[in-house]
């Protein structure tokens, strides 16, 4: 009887405590308001590159928060255009974002993590080694990253 009795506490707790998880749908609802205005957009800026007949345009729009969201576009006059979004934030002077893009009409994707360093109003591409691991790309820590030998320096652009 004690057996039975302790079985059915067993089976009826969990039960119990999935009927109480449904929550309160409208401070979810209200929680994820608050989320978007917070993630609103604080400014937004556009740049543009030049190297040789190679041209890249960035766009930057940056949250309440910090992070950093926006589009990068690189134009290679004997190659195929690199199409893709930007995402990521700021850790200092410098701009750490994921690359996500594709390659002219390639239909894989890539990811490529990159860093601009803020430099006169203008940003500039940073060069460093890139490591792989479970998939996911990123500098190594410990090399450092050289915006001397940067190909893009990015210069203040109207918006379009």
């Amino acid at each position: 009887m004690r057996k039975s009795a302790l079985y059915l506490a067993f089976i009826a707790l969990p039960l119990a405590f999935s009927c109480t998880q449904g929550g309160d749908k409208t401070s979810e609802l209200k929680d994820s308001t608050k989320m978007d205005t917070a993630d609103a957009q604080v400014s937004k800026e556009c740049f543009i590159a030049i190297d040789g007949v190679d041209t890249a345009h960035l766009n930057v729009v940056t949250s309440a928060q910090g992070k950093v969201t926006g589009g990068l576009v690189i134009k290679y006059h004997e190659k195929a255009t690199n199409d893709g979004l930007i995402a990521g934030k700021f850790s200092g002077d410098t701009l750490f974002v994921d690359y996500t893009f594709n390659i002219g009409t390639n239909k894989t994707i890539y990811k490529n993590p990159l860093a601009l360093l803020k430099k006169d109003g203008k940003l500039v591409l940073g060069v460093g080694q890139i490591e792989t691991s479970l998939g996911k790309s990123y500098f190594v820590k410990g090399k450092p990253i050289n915006f001397e030998k940067g190909r893009f320096t990015f210069a203040p652009a109207e918006c379009k």
